[in-house]
């Protein structure tokens, strides 16, 4: 057999005379790194492989350890199959399903004949301990399909049966540990050692495959970590998770409720509103200043529309139909083909362009009851969505310009840590393979321009073209994804879009699709969360709360509160019979910035004291310096109210 040449991360190469797998790697190198190794990134990819798998010849390899990013991942696929055999151990009656990793943890379905309870936990915690002192390896050994299917019919593993046949395979990959094995492709850790923390979380119903007409099964949720101080941070954060989750925030400030006759579809509370308009107003200013033009366009088409624009043929599935007339309609699930047929409206030169054209408009789109929440996952929204319709030389430009724009706005509310997925052609698109190819460049061009970073994301692209995904890691280190920018070649080729270049022909503009916020809605709720609540001044409900120390000042805080609304501020009076401290309690769960304290003292001397967020205060102020403090601070969009040092949400 020929020479097997592997090249390490570091451009040296290993050279062996078969097909190496990543541990025979790991072991040429070290005895250290090989006990260390559980898996491997192969060529460039994000995927991790098994360790088990052999290499072939000219692979770049980059193998993942214990202390690899990637670690956790293939550490809690293990520890899915060591719940699996913890539970089959306790209750043998219990058949198995799937197992999958999920962001932060992963989760297995059984079908049981007995309800789980989190009462259960503690023996399944303590028999998957056993296992995993016990160091059980792990064996992988290739099964064709008849033996497998046999084998798993014999055991009464009907789900898995099932999953076998479905895949269509001739042959199918079996995990062992100890006795016990199941179906998987991996990736898995050397030895069942190798889990250092695990935590059952929580259990729920799941329907097989997710329809409501197969058998409902009992799903565990859990999650496993390389070391056990990842895992008591990771459960500080669920706990933090818990007191920030936006539907509890949202109710105790009163901002929005959900109604079973409009489901997923939020009411939003004036104090909601509000939020809701001052982020729209901020957009505003800024588009003003970038010269983008706000356009209002219809929310119901006829469906011609949406063949033409490939929604139809590839998004119907969330979209929402009805009749009228006899003639089929839809509600519109995004604003570009209206935005399409606005530039087509009209003749354009070359010297209009880039055309950028933004829409508040409302979207609705069918989501599965099993995948609503709160407000990141509604059936009607708006989006701070724009279209760009430009030249091809003026396409790095604009790719440019967003990516400053996005930056402004995270900045300013203080959302600097976010990361870049460039998600590539999905299987399932419209447009040849030419424009896909002339796309995807224009992105990676940009991006390598502008020298940020980001991760492949393959297949994950809109079905007219590859997309930036911008995913904002909040204060719990979790990421949502939000912002995007999309490069389109084939929507202006479906409607026929054209300009009047220098040389007096037509030319197809490029269109890029862009939002910053993504969902009003669903960038709310992730705001709240991330802030916990405290909301920057200028976002609000209630920027500023009075609070009387006795009802001899009244009137002297009537006239700081009509100061204050003239000059548009937010304000309320607390005049309730209440001890100051009950107010000032009150105020603090309201999340209200300023508390301007207003006593005997205060009033005689035309000054105030105020109490911020944070606890701190400032006493003896002048109604001066009171407004001047207040308006700044609103004006300038500050992210916090306190004055002598930054608070941390």
């Amino acid at each position: 057999m020929p020479e097997i040449k592997i090249t390490l991360p570091d451009n040296s190469v290993r050279i062996f005379d078969h097909q190496p797998t990543t541990l025979e790697v790991a072991q040429s190198i070290g005895p250290r790194l090989a006990k260390d190794t559980l898996g491997a990134k192969i060529n460039g990819l994000r995927e991790v492989i098994d360790l088990r798998l052999p290499l072939e010849d000219g692979t770049r390899l980059e193998i993942v350890t214990m202390k690899s990013a990637e670690a956790s991942e293939v550490i809690r696929h293990s520890a899915a199959h060591v719940m699996a055999q913890a539970v089959q151990s306790i209750w043998p009656d219990v058949k198995v399903t799937i197992g999958p990793v999920i962001d932060s943890g992963f989760f297995y379905d059984f079908d049981s004949p007995r309800a789980f309870t989190e009462q259960d936990f503690e023996i399944i915690e303590k028999k998957m301990q056993e296992i995993i002192s016990a160091d059980q390896p792990l064996k992988k050994e290739v099964w064709n399909k008849d033996k497998a299917i046999s084998t798993f019919s014999g055991m009464q593993e009907r789900f898995k049966v099932q999953i076998i046949e479905d895949l269509g395979s001739p042959e199918v990959s079996i995990y062992h540990q100890g006795d016990w094995f199941d179906l998987c492709r991996g990736p898995h850790v050397q030895s069942t050692g190798q889990i250092k923390a695990f935590k059952l979380l929580s259990v729920a119903g799941a329907y097989w495959r997710g329809d409501e007409k197969n058998p409902m099964l009992q799903r565990i949720y859990a999650t496993a970590f390389a070391d056990k101080k990842e895992l008591e941070q990771h459960l500080h954060n669920l706990e933090e998770a818990k007191k920030r989750d936006h539907r509890k925030l949202g109710k105790e400030l009163g901002l929005f409720y959900f109604h079973p006759f409009a489901p997923a579809s939020p009411f939003f509370t004036g104090k909601g509103a509000t939020i809701y308009h001052e982020l729209q107003k901020y957009l505003r200013e800024l588009y003003q200043e970038n010269g983008y033009q706000e356009v209002i366009t219809p929310q119901i088409f006829d469906v011609d529309l949406f063949h033409q624009s490939g929604h139809y043929q590839n998004y119907r599935e969330n979209m929402f139909f009805t009749k009228v007339d006899e003639r089929d309609f839809a509600a519109k699930p995004m604003n570009c083909p209206s935005h399409c047929l606005l530039f087509a409206s009209d003749r354009h030169s070359y010297r209009e362009l880039p055309m950028r054209m933004a829409d508040f408009g409302r979207l609705h789109r069918f989501e599965k009851s099993g995948a609503i929440h709160g407000l990141t996952r509604v059936r009607s929204f708006c989006q701070d969505d724009a279209h760009i319709f430009c030249a091809l030389d003026q396409l790095q430009g604009e790719i440019a310009s967003f990516m400053r724009l996005l930056n402004q706005v995270y900045g300013k509310l203080g959302m600097d840590n976010y990361k870049i997925f460039f998600s590539t052609r999905p299987e399932k698109r419209m447009g040849a393979d030419e424009v896909w190819d002339q796309a995807e460049a224009a992105l990676e061009q940009a991006l390598k321009g502008l020298n940020l970073p980001y991760t492949i994301n393959p297949g994950d692209g809109a079905f007219y073209g590859p997309k930036l995904d911008v995913m904002f890691v909040d204060a719990l280190n979790r990421p949502w994804q939000l912002g995007t920018l999309q490069c389109d070649f084939n929507l202006p080729k479906s409607f026929n879009l054209s300009y009047v270049g220098e040389d007096n022909k037509e030319h197809q503009p490029v269109m890029l699709h862009r939002a910053i916020l993504g969902s009003i809605e669903r960038f709310i709720g992730v705001y709240l969360e991330h802030t916990a609540g405290h909301l920057p001044t200028w976002l609000a409900p209630v920027q500023v709360q009075i609070l009387n120390i006795t009802d001899r000042v009244n009137g002297f805080c009537d006239e700081l509160t009509a100061m204050l609304k003239h000059n548009h501020v937010r304000v309320e009076f607390d005049r309730r019979n209440e001890k100051l401290n009950a107010k000032i309690r009150d105020a603090q769960l309201m999340k209200i910035p300023y508390m301007i304290v207003v006593g005997d003292k205060e009033a005689e001397a035309k000054q105030v004291s105020i109490r911020f967020r944070d606890g701190t205060q400032a006493s003896g102020v002048s109604v001066d310096e009171m407004m001047k403090m207040i308006l700044n601070n609103i004006s300038e969009r500050k992210l916090t109210s306190v004055q002598t040092k930054e608070v941390s949400h």
